[in-house]
Parts: C-alpha cells; structure tokens; sequence
C-alpha cells in the first residue's frame, strides 16, 4: 500500500460530533490542532501506514507555505500528494527525491499513454511550482525540478480548461440541469428543487457580469450593484480586492435582468431560509457571529461591527476575505441574519467552492436527459467526444469564458453597426480608445490583454475580424443581417471548443 493522503483542518464550527473518548487518544481535537499552530483549510499529509509526516507537517507550518492563499494552499498539497504516492511506490522517501525520480514522474504525468488521465502544460507547471517549493524548503540538493528551470517548465502551458457555450445552449442547460425541464423544452411534473431560484440567479449573474465563482459567491447583500448606467440596461458595482485573485478591486457590470433575478431570490428562497434557521436557532449557535453596526460611505467604506462578547471590530471591506464575510450578521426584522448573499438550504452561508458541486449535478442531469441509455451506460472517463459532444457541459469558469467571447463577439459587432467604420477607421479608432479586446480585458479585471486573448479567447483569435462582423452586414447588402445567435451557431462549426445546441442536440430534440 503506497497511497498518501490529504486531510484538512475544518473552519470553525465544522467540526461536527466528536467522539468523547477523543480522536486517536486525543482530547479536544481542535484545540490541540490550534496548539499546534495548523489555521483552518491547511492539509495535513498521511503516510500510507497512517501516520502523519512531521516534516511535511513543519512544511505546512513554514513562512513558505504559511503565506499562500488558501485556495493555493489547497492546490499545491492536492498537487504533492500523487507525487509523494509515486515515489513511495519507487521505495524512495521524498527527501532523497533526484531529478532522475522527478524526470520520470513528468513523463508519467504528461507523456505516458498508459496513463489514462494525463495533464496539460498548464497544469504540470503550476505542479513544478508546488514541488520546487517544497524541495526548497527542505534543503534537497541538488533539486529534483525547479520551476525556474526552461526544461522543468511545460512549453504548451496555455489552459485546457476553457469552455465556451453560446447563449442558446446556456438556455438549455439551464433549463434542463437547474430547472429540471425534458428534453423537449416541457416542465416535469415531479421535479421539485428547493434551491433552483438560488441556482439560476447565481448562474446569471455569473453569464452576464464575467465574475469568478469566487468573487460572485463573496458578495455580500448590500454589494448588489443597485446603480444604473445612463441607459438603465446594466448596474454597476464593487468587488472587493480580498476576493479577487490579483488582490485588486475593481467595478463589475451586472444586466439589470440578472440582479433583477437575484433580488427575487433574496425576497423568496433566501428570505425563507432566514426565517427557518431563526426559528431554529442555527445562528445562536455558530461561534462566531459579527453583527454590523454601520457601513461607512465614500471611495474605501469600512464595515463596522460587534461580536457576542461585545467587542467591536472594524475593517475595510476590500480587505475583507470570503471567510471573514461569511461571519458578518445584519440586524434583520427578527433578529441577526446573514450579511452573505448566498445562503444554503439551512440558511448558512454557501461556501464559493461549493458551486461546484451544483454544476456537477446539473451537467449529470443534463447527460441522463440528453444521452441515449446505451450512451450513458459508458463510464464517462470512457466516452468518445462524439459522446460527450450531445450533452452540454458546464462550470462556473466556463460561465466567465462565455461572458468573454459574448462580448468580443456583441462589441464588435456595435461598433461597426453604430459607427459604420472602415477597416482603416477601426485601427485608428483603436489605436485612440482600445479595441474590443481591451474593453474585454477591462470588465474581466486581466492586467493584460495577452492574458485575455491567449487564455480565454484564443481559439477565435485565429478568425478575422470581417467573420466575426457577419452579423452587423453582408458583402452584398442584399441578403437579411446574421443576427447573433446564427454568429454564434457558425463559430461553434468553425472553432473548436464552442458548444451549440445546434451541434449539440442536431437530430435530437425539437427545440
């Protein structure tokens, strides 16, 4: 048995029931973990023979890893583990790890055909990341892989996990993965979700704003753009810089039908949930509560607060993380409810990772409606891309990606239709404001637009900027305009990666 493990310390008040007799003859768990000086989300690492590793422990305490946000944290240690198995597995404890071992392991990780589940560059480097600070850390010489290194970087690091869905086929997996419609468009009589309108307006926001699952899942109820533009179609409003992964604020743009969405959740699911965790006493009993006092006006407002104890607290709220939000309470019409925006069914807080799991389930719901039983009796690892090309697949970063190419696509698109620019006039019109690129750029909050065109959009940037325009005109002005959705239903057959249910569903349903 060579197989390590990863366990994590839980937040507070996530514990659930432990035994009285204690854990592996150890008293008062979370103290004793607090003693030790292990913080909330660490990974303690567990040898195959069920011990934990003191000095991968000591790593965990280090400046080094100490210092790492807490979803890198999460990374890194899920990134050691399978390398700490396969080198257990050569008989070589990973403190006399050699660049030969570490050769061998890349090979197996990113070139091997037996290896069924292989990663891209992308992937393999952020992994050379976590082992070269690993290995730092522990003195090992010579080092096994350093990520400085050109040799021990990957050259095809660009990501493999962009995903597209055009605006029809986000409507179908809506429809049928959150709101439990059939394959024809009908509503089932027996589906029942407590959560669908949570759901929908969560992915919503998320297709018309280009927010991070992070940043979206973070808002608190009074961050909800409530602020019109001039031409009252979308609200404007502040992420704060303690949830974004450049540690920047900045403004976000949301369409007044998706806040719209949002602020019928809040008046229904959400205010239910409330009402039955009051009634049921869940926020007496979480251990940390902050109720605020007041929330200043002006460029850096600053939420004010009180705790049980009475003790008061005040920080800015850019500089507020997600956990610290989680804990902050207002003083509602029948006693402290939560400041978080997004509420589970027991009216706690939903963790942003969390989301996961609900565009797991919709996609699985999505491919038992959409999938033959022959199809579906495959395992998914398994399935030819024909396969899984019938069935549209989702995530919340595929919601951002989407937001991407819809507004490259609809910018460029209003800006030759409004003002009826030469190819000549575009670049100067460019070189003077930016281009669409660079307003894409701006509302995803990227400090480069490279980043932009190499990481989200970069299987259309081969196109040239005429076919993407097919939808403001014709070559000969005899023929109707392209409208959008046929512009979208022609890059999905031209581009790799664009899901449309014209492709998706072709010969299937009649939508």
């Amino acid at each position: 048995m060579t197989e390590w493990h990863v366990v994590w310390v839980p937040d507070p008040g996530r514990w659930g029931a432990l035994p009285a007799e204690g854990v592996l003859g150890v008293q008062e768990l979370p103290a004793a973990v607090a003693r030790i000086g292990l913080r909330p989300g660490d990974p303690v690492f567990v040898a195959p023979d069920g011990t934990v590793d003191p000095d991968l422990l000591e790593f965990v305490l280090s400046s080094d890893f100490r210092r790492l946000e807490r979803e890198t944290k999460r990374n890194y240690a899920m990134d050691i583990r399978p390398l700490l198995t396969f080198l257990t597995s050569r008989g070589v404890p990973w403190r006399s790890a050699s660049r030969s071992d570490l050769a061998d392991y890349r090979d197996w990780r990113c070139r091997a055909v037996e290896n069924p589940q292989r990663v891209g560059g992308t992937k393999w480097n952020r992994e050379a990341a976590a082992f070269t600070k690993l290995f730092r850390w522990a003195k090992v010489k010579p080092l096994p892989v350093d990520a400085g290194r050109r040799e021990d970087r990957a050259a095809d690091s660009v990501s493999s996990n962009v995903l597209w869905l055009t605006p029809r086929t986000w409507g179908v997996w809506l429809d049928i993965g959150l709101r439990g419609f059939t394959a024809t468009g009908a509503p089932t009589p027996a589906w029942e979700s407590r959560t669908e309108l949570r759901n929908t307006s969560f992915v919503q926001l998320l297709l018309g704003s280009g927010l991070r699952r992070q940043e979206g899942g973070s808002l608190l109820t009074f961050e909800l753009p409530t602020q019109r533009l001039r031409h009252g179609r979308y609200c404007h409003g502040q992420i704060a810089a303690a949830v974004t992964r450049a540690k920047v604020g900045r403004v976000f743009y949301a369409p007044v039908d998706a806040v719209g969405q949002v602020e019928a959740y809040v008046a229904s699911e959400r205010a239910w949930a409330v009402q039955r965790a009051q009634q049921q006493g869940r926020y007496e009993r979480l251990p940390v509560l902050r109720l605020i006092t007041r929330v200043t006006q002006g460029r850096r407002p600053v939420v004010e607060w009180v705790d049980r104890r009475g003790a008061a607290g005040r920080q800015e709220l850019g500089r507020l993380g997600w956990r610290e939000r989680q804990w902050l309470f207002v003083d509602g019409p029948e006693g402290p409810e939560p400041a978080w925006l997004w509420l589970t069914e027991q009216g706690l807080p939903m963790a942003p990772d969390r989301w996961n799991g609900v565009f797991t389930e919709a996609n699985r719901r999505c491919e038992r409606v959409l999938l033959t039983a022959q199809e579906r009796t495959v395992g998914r690892q398994l399935r030819l891309a024909e396969v899984r090309g019938r069935s549209p697949y989702a995530s919340p970063l595929a919601a951002r990606h989407s937001f991407a190419l819809y507004m490259l696509v609809l910018l460029n698109a209003l800006l030759e239709a409004r003002f009826g620019l030469t190819k000549t006039d575009r670049r100067d019109f460019a070189m003077l404001f930016g281009d669409p690129w660079w307003l894409v750029k701006t509302l995803l909050g990227h400090a480069d637009v490279e980043t932009t065109k190499r990481h989200y959009l970069a299987p259309v940037a081969h196109l040239e900027l005429e076919s993407v325009l097919a939808a403001a005109r014709t070559d000969t002005g005899d023929d109707p305009a392209e409208d959008l959705d046929s512009v979208f239903a022609r890059l999905a057959r031209e581009t790799q990666g664009i899901q449309d249910i014209d492709v998706l569903l072709a010969g299937r349903v009649g939508r």
